[in-house]
């Protein structure tokens, strides 16, 4: 066995660095959003981004993923930022959307924000049945939901228009 190094022949000790922590995101208190849409990936092109894009159109504020995640973002920070501050929470329930992560992560803040009465819950069933999504979460069935198998995007996306911003009657 080698006998050990004097200490002036070891190799120096590494610094801990004691820099200041990067900035944390500049979160905007004013900057609300009307929509929050919570989708699974799977479901983005068919579901998520046309519906997205006709809220748009109709001058609504959207949280969208695609949207607002920028190189960098924390995601957990994003998303909650768009939970916190948006009117009406559009989920987009699907077998993919009940099998991942992220989905019930931003389902949780929504459920909570609606139970208090801070937010508004719009379920969207894109190719699910309602006892796929009695299994999933059976308080979801109980909310009155549109299907992608039943109505088209642009219909869904005016009946939200509608609730989001309803005519004033005179």
């Amino acid at each position: 066995m080698a006998p050990l190094r004097p200490v002036a022949d070891a190799a120096p000790l590494s610094r801990i660095r004691l820099d200041d922590p990067p900035p944390a995101e500049v979160v905007h208190d004013d900057e609300w959003w009307d929509v929050f849409i919570s989708h699974a990936s799977e479901d983005k092109a068919a579901v998520a981004t046309p519906l997205a894009e006709y809220l748009r159109r109709a001058g609504l504020r959207v949280w969208l993923d695609t949207l607002e995640l920028k190189i960098g973002d924390s995601l957990r920070r994003k998303i909650d930022g768009g939970l916190a501050r948006s009117r009406f929470g559009v989920v987009v329930l699907s077998e993919s959307f009940f099998r991942k992560g992220w989905p019930q992560y931003e389902l949780d803040g929504l459920v909570t924000r609606y139970v208090s009465g801070e937010q508004s819950l719009l379920p969207i069933w894109h190719n699910i049945t309602k006892d796929q999504v009695m299994a999933a979460s059976p308080s979801l069935v109980d909310k009155i939901a549109r299907s992608t198998g039943q109505f088209t995007i642009e219909e869904i996306a005016t009946e939200i228009i509608e609730v989001v911003r309803p005519v004033k009657s005179v």
